[in-house]
């Protein structure tokens, strides 16, 4: 498109995805789709008309929706959540149609009746951080929200995002999380957190888009686990309790009351060709709230000191105090054959 014929506005745009819609639809493909435009036709569609909100477009399980109005999108996007978690009262955990939503203001390119760009990009981004029966907003949308109208809010910090060049400032608006098949129970029966700084290490995320990276991921969630556990100031969940919730869809302070902890360290790892990125957040589960938020990018030869750093960080951020011995094990030499770190990771996972 030339330069010239392209229109841009400011627009406040709203983001919803159907939680394990996958799962549902292997499930009952019929019933699942009958229940969707249910909601659609009874809730969703009436709700958005009633808060001059315009549909832009549905694809199976998501909607894209913009708004003129800041306050008039967070409203509605309350009100939808409070009425699916009423539409959803008779219905068996496992069938439930629960939603995630993400709230973005920012500009957009127009084409015809469909809108596209960064703004639109945050806006999903935001919605995958929400958790089942959410809604997270960017921090543009609260400061235009917040003492207009009464919904509860939560810093959650600024948190790196894939393929927006910024940190994002996120804040959860509204409804708490919401019972899902994959999730758990939110009132499972929590653990005593230990004394000293307590931590999960969850199964980090592959973004290759090559299904074979998946162990190069996983190995390198066991080697975090692996090398958190030889510092004695910290107490490191084992690897199978944290790699019980890889693949679920889940609220990081739920799981951490489950486990027993305190700090929750998740990410994500892409490897293309001879490049690795590592994404990494530490989370404070008492409050949700990010402690810190990283990117590590390097080639496949120095991806053990891009590990080691990730290591480094969380215990720099957690303020535990090492011993000469600790320090050491935490810069430890790795083989410098890649081919065979990868054939190890392989057996293991």
């Amino acid at each position: 498109m030339a330069e010239d014929t392209v229109h841009r506005r400011l627009t406040v745009v709203v983001s919803a995805d159907v939680v394990a819609y996958s799962r549902l639809i292997g499930a009952d493909e019929a019933g699942t789709r009958a229940a969707l435009n249910s909601h659609r036709r009874e809730l969703i569609d009436p709700n958005l008309a009633e808060h001059h909100g315009r549909l832009v477009s549905t694809a199976g399980d998501s909607l894209l929706a913009e708004f003129t109005s800041v306050v008039a999108a967070v409203q509605w996007a309350v009100e939808f959540q409070r009425g699916m978690k009423d539409r959803n009262v008779e219905t068996p955990v496992d069938r439930r149609i629960i939603f995630r939503i993400g709230i973005n203001l920012g500009e957009v390119i127009v084409e015809g009746e469909d809108i596209h760009g960064d703004g639109v990009n945050v806006a999903a981004r935001l919605q995958a951080l929400a958790a089942p029966g959410g809604i997270c907003i960017s921090g543009k949308v609260f400061e235009e929200a917040h003492n207009r109208i009464d919904v509860g809010f939560e810093d959650l910090g600024e948190i790196e995002v894939k393929n927006i060049a910024r940190p994002i400032r996120v804040f959860r608006a509204g409804p708490e999380r919401v019972e899902t098949a994959d999730s758990g129970p939110p009132d499972a029966p929590a653990l005593e957190v230990p004394d000293k700084p307590s931590i999960a290490v969850l199964p980090f995320d592959n973004l290759s888009g090559d299904p074979e990276q998946e162990h190069f991921a996983d190995g390198m969630t066991e080697d975090l686990i692996t090398d958190l556990s030889k510092v004695s100031g910290l107490f490191v969940v084992a690897r199978h309790s944290s790699f019980a919730y890889k693949g679920k869809t889940i609220d990081v302070r739920a799981v951490a009351a489950q486990l027993g902890v305190r700090y929750v360290l998740e990410g994500s790892v892409r490897k293309s060709g001879n490049r690795v990125r590592i994404n990494a957040q530490l989370i404070d589960a008492t409050s949700g709230g990010h402690m810190w938020a990283d990117r590590y990018d390097g080639s496949v030869e120095n991806v053990f000191e891009l590990q080691d750093e990730v290591g480094v960080r969380v215990v720099s951020a957690l303020s535990v105090q090492l011993t000469r011995g600790e320090t050491d094990s935490l810069k430890r030499v790795h083989t410098s054959n890649l081919d065979a770190y990868e054939l190890f990771i392989r057996a293991r996972t």
